[in-house]
C-alpha cells in the first residue's frame, strides 16, 4: 500500500485509478475494495499516517507489512478469517498478521493463551514459535481492526480511518466466500459480527485470549480449531492444518 501520498478524494476514474496503481496486495482484493481503498477515509489514513512518520515516531508494523495479511492470504483463498485489534506495539513483534510474531520474538501472553487453547483442543505439539504464516498460507485471514499503531501506545491509531477500512473487508468476505469461519475473540471483534450473514458463514466467539479475559473463562475450552475444522470439511472444503512448523 502506498501509504504517503496526500491525495486528494478521486473524482475521476483516472484519479482513482492512479491511487490503486500504487496499492501494494493480491489483485482479488484490490478489484473488491477499490472503493474504500479510493474513499475520502483511506486519503485522510494516509495524511495521518504520513504526518506520523514525518514526525519521527516510530509505527508498527513497518510499512510493508501493513497489508501483510492480504498478501498471504488473497480473498480467492480465504476460509477462516480470526480477527484482532491492533498489531503488537513493542520492537519486532508486529508482522502484519493478527496475535502473530516472528520466530525469533518471545511469544506474547495472548498468543500463549491461543497455541494452548490449540493444543488442548485437536492434541497439537504446543509451538515453541508464534509465527503463524502456515495458518495463513492456508487460507486463515489473520485480521486486525486498525492495522497499525505507535511504538509502545496501544490502541494509539484507533480512530484514524482503519476501522472503516476492516469493515469493508469483513463485509466483502461475507459477501464474496461462502461457508466461511468468523473467530471473533473479544468484544471488539464481536462487534464485527453484524456484518456477517449467519446464513451463510459460521461465527464463533468468545472472549479475548489476553491473560485477563481469558484467566476469567470463556477462552480456555471453547475449542475453536476443531469447530472450524469440523464446518469447513462439512461443507467441502479442506480442513487446516493448524500444526506450526517447528
Amino acid at each position: 500500500m502506498q501509504l504517503f501520498d496526500e491525495s486528494v478524494s478521486p473524482k475521476t476514474a483516472e484519479q482513482k485509478q492512479a491511487i490503486l496503481d500504487k496499492v501494494r496486495m493480491p489483485e482479488d482484493w484490490k478489484s473488491a475494495l477499490a472503493d474504500e481503498l479510493t474513499s475520502d477515509n483511506m486519503d485522510k489514513l494516509r495524511a495521518f499516517l504520513k504526518q506520523e512518520y514525518q514526525a519521527g515516531k516510530t509505527i508498527y508494523p513497518p510499512a510493508p507489512l501493513m497489508f501483510n495479511a492480504f498478501d498471504l492470504t488473497p480473498l480467492s483463498k480465504v476460509k477462516v478469517v480470526i480477527l484482532g485489534q491492533d498489531p503488537y506495539h513493542g520492537p519486532g513483534q508486529a508482522m502484519g498478521l493478527a496475535f502473530s510474531v516472528p520466530k525469533t520474538i518471545p511469544k506474547p501472553p495472548s498468543l500463549n493463551n491461543v497455541l494452548k487453547e490449540m493444543a488442548d483442543d485437536i492434541g497439537t505439539q504446543y509451538s515453541a514459535h508464534g509465527d503463524l504464516t502456515h495458518w495463513a498460507k492456508q487460507g486463515v485471514l489473520l485480521l486486525n481492526t486498525s492495522l497499525s499503531v505507535e511504538a509502545h501506545q496501544a490502541n494509539s491509531h484507533q480512530n484514524k480511518g482503519w476501522e472503516q477500512f476492516t469493515d469493508a473487508v469483513i463485509e466483502v468476505v461475507n459477501q464474496q466466500t461462502d461457508h466461511t469461519v468468523f473467530i471473533l475473540w473479544g468484544s471488539k471483534a464481536k462487534s464485527k459480527g453484524k456484518f456477517i450473514d449467519t446464513d451463510r458463514h459460521l461465527i464463533l466467539t468468545a472472549v479475548h485470549p489476553s491473560p485477563l479475559g481469558a484467566n476469567r473463562g470463556g477462552f480456555f475450552g471453547t475449542k475453536p480449531f476443531s469447530k472450524t475444522n469440523d464446518y469447513l470439511m462439512q461443507h467441502g472444503k479442506g480442513a487446516i492444518d493448524w500444526q506450526l512448523p517447528q
